[in-house]
């Protein structure tokens, strides 16, 4: 008897306390970028208004899980929760290149505008694979960092380029530049061995990774505007009861648009801060400019030739 009372006892315990779950979030990027700062933010209030039940573990800075991992990671169950930066899905489905086109949609309204219209079919690809998406984020404008100044691309010419995603290797090539695949925690080393000497990134990436320690120029071309995507695993999400999924989604909105209001004000603030640490931040010249513009089209159009269905009603949706 004393047996039983004691196993009932355990297990009653064990039934309580399965009632406080813990879910891991891992999140390519550091605590100074604002896509973490609101993946913390969005954790917290899952956690408050669920009263505990629900803790989100946010593990930044890829600690937990690579970036180039963690979409597999959701999709297998292997954790929970996981932000990604879109453009690094390119090869997987083509939609999920839609905001790294360069100059498809060069302002914040713009991009707001061009992820209403491809939102719904992201929606779709996520689910097809076991996700549902949650929020997303985006950054600051991508714009070009160098040693030396850059009035054309034959200022370029024969570099080594940074590639985050299979659109900026393509874009590396058009540039007659050799694409290198680095991670954001790799950028000091890769500049300071050699292995790049140019990268198009945000104001933000810059900051974090101190970028006036091994470039001193940065031309605001502002090419395009990308996203980071939080999503969730369909099936942990579906095994919640209804009322902490209406949290999790409640928090996910509160996440986007805190992130629409945010990201201007964040990218203002970390391109005085690559002025104020020594970078020459210059406008790009018309030459430069209408050399981009060029193959931004040329990628446009090799982009609808992947999906024309799928990207042409992306497209269709966007400019009406």
């Amino acid at each position: 008897m004393l047996k039983v009372t004691s196993a009932i006892l355990i297990g009653g315990l064990a039934s309580g306390a399965s009632f406080a779950e813990k879910w891991h979030m891992p999140t390519p990027y550091g605590d100074g970028n604002l896509q973490t700062q609101i993946a913390y933010s969005f954790a917290q209030e899952i956690k408050d208004n669920s009263k505990g039940e629900l803790e989100i573990n946010v593990h930044s800075g890829g600690s937990l899980v690579k970036h180039t991992e963690i979409p597999r990671s959701v999709k297998t169950g292997q954790v929970q929760m996981g932000e990604v930066f879109m453009g690094i899905l390119g090869n997987e489905n083509p939609i999920y290149k839609h905001d790294n086109i360069p100059f498809l949609a060069t302002s914040f309204e713009e991009a707001k505008q061009l992820w209403e219209a491809a939102k719904p079919d992201i929606a779709k690809a996520l689910d097809k694979d076991g996700m549902i998406l949650l929020y997303t984020v985006a950054w600051p404008a991508q714009s070009l960092y160098s040693k030396n100044a850059v009035n054309s691309l034959a200022d370029l010419k024969g570099q080594k380029m940074r590639a985050y995603s299979p659109t900026q290797s393509r874009l590396a090539d058009l540039m007659d530049t050799t694409p290198m695949t680095i991670q954001t925690p790799d950028i000091p080393q890769a500049f300071s061995t050699g292995i790049i000497q140019a990268m198009i990134t945000s104001p933000s990436t810059g900051v974090d990774s101190q970028a006036w320690d091994y470039v001193n120029h940065y031309t605001d071309v502002k090419a395009w505007i990308p996203k980071n995507i939080v999503v969730v695993n369909k099936r942990a999400f579906r095994r919640l009861d209804k009322d902490t999924q209406t949290i999790i989604l409640d928090a996910a909105k509160h996440a986007e648009a805190a992130g629409w209001t945010q990201i201007a004000e964040r990218a203002a603030n970390d391109k005085a801060t690559l002025l104020e640490n020594g970078m020459m931040v210059t406008d790009p010249s018309p030459t430069l400019v209408a050399e981009l513009k060029a193959i931004g089209k040329t990628m446009t159009e090799e982009w609808k030739a992947e999906a024309p269905k799928d990207i042409g009603a992306i497209l269709s949706r966007y400019e009406n």
